[in-house]
């Protein structure tokens, strides 16, 4: 078993191309386009091995697009279990407009997940005789399956003894963070319903952060603030600010999941948590360099990695 596992219930093969312009009532003919596994887990574990580590993926897939998509994490050389659905796998699409360098972003919902398909990724974890150190539950939950999933895990988590980081939003985190929660990634509007708020200004997320650390909800919080990098509080570090430095940005996809690839990472190689943090803001801007929805490239990271060091 590697020290990696990470879970993704909604994955989807991610279509990318192009075209000079985006036009109403036109036949729109684009370039021809790139397929890539798609999924918040999966693409932690793409990211992972770009980043020149292992891990392995599970995952639900069905039908030819989810044939498809284990084919590409295969040529990958991403190890992987996937749990079949009878329902066919999702497809998304971006389309990148060459005029203006704007994306286009199509993503489709998850298809009726049963609870049986659902249960044997619970089912699997409880069975493992050699658990893994880090278990990465990422992205949203297909419908069918129940919101209290990630808190179901982090039940296991508790139980079994692995730190579990998971990275999804609305009543999935709500519900996921407590007891057996090791680390979440939310943005501020994320941040603001973990505390049971609308809103919250830039004044408060500080004390917010420690009050929901206070609360047992997470051990370690990193706030995504998106082009401004990351915030981390922690009982141990207290509050620490990341901010990345400006590159030349192709495409936002996959930023995320490749800066939580770069943290677990990190925290394999037990690093303290202010360097952890960093490696990931610097995962998640290289990410940001690549077109479409490539990740993380490592040289790139390092790079960044290196500078943000030297201007800590």
């Amino acid at each position: 078993m590697h020290k990696i596992l990470t879970i993704t219930l909604n994955p989807a093969l991610d279509k990318s191309t192009h075209i000079n312009r985006v036009l109403p009532e036109k036949k729109l003919r684009c370039a021809e386009p790139v397929y890539e596994p798609g999924g918040g887990g999966i693409n932690v574990s793409r990211a992972v091995k770009k980043l020149g580590g292992e891990s392995c993926a599970w995952l639900l897939a069905g039908g030819p697009a989810g044939e498809r998509l284990c084919e590409l994490l295969r040529k990958e050389g991403v190890e992987y279990w996937a749990g079949q659905t009878k329902s066919w796998t999702r497809e998304n699409l971006m389309v990148k407009e060459d005029s203006t360098g704007d994306q286009f972003r199509f993503g489709m919902p998850g298809q009726q997940t049963e609870e049986q398909e659902w249960k044997q990724v619970i089912e699997k974890l409880e069975q493992l005789k050699e658990l893994p150190e880090y278990v990465v539950a990422s992205g949203s939950l297909p419908p069918g399956v129940p919101d209290d999933f990630y808190l179901q895990l982090a039940v296991i988590a508790h139980k079994r003894g692995f730190r579990l980081i998971v990275d999804t939003s609305g009543e999935a985190l709500i519900k996921a963070a407590g007891e057996g929660l090791y680390l979440i990634k939310p943005n501020l509007g994320e941040l603001a319903k973990l505390a049971g708020k609308e809103h919250i200004s830039a004044l408060e997320q500080e004390k917010i952060a420690m009050q929901v650390l206070d609360e047992g909800k997470c051990k370690v919080l990193v706030v995504s603030l998106g082009p401004r990098g990351a915030m981390l509080a922690s009982k141990e570090t207290g509050i620490l600010y990341v901010a990345p430095p400006t590159v030349k940005q192709e495409s936002a996809v996959g930023a995320g999941d490749s800066m939580v690839a770069g943290m677990v990472m990190s925290l394999l190689k037990g690093w303290p948590l202010e360097d952890v943090i960093r490696y990931g803001v610097a995962a998640g801007t290289a990410a940001t360099m690549t077109p479409g929805s490539e990740l993380c490239r490592k040289e790139d990271t390092e790079e960044i990695y290196k500078w943000l060091q030297e201007h800590k």
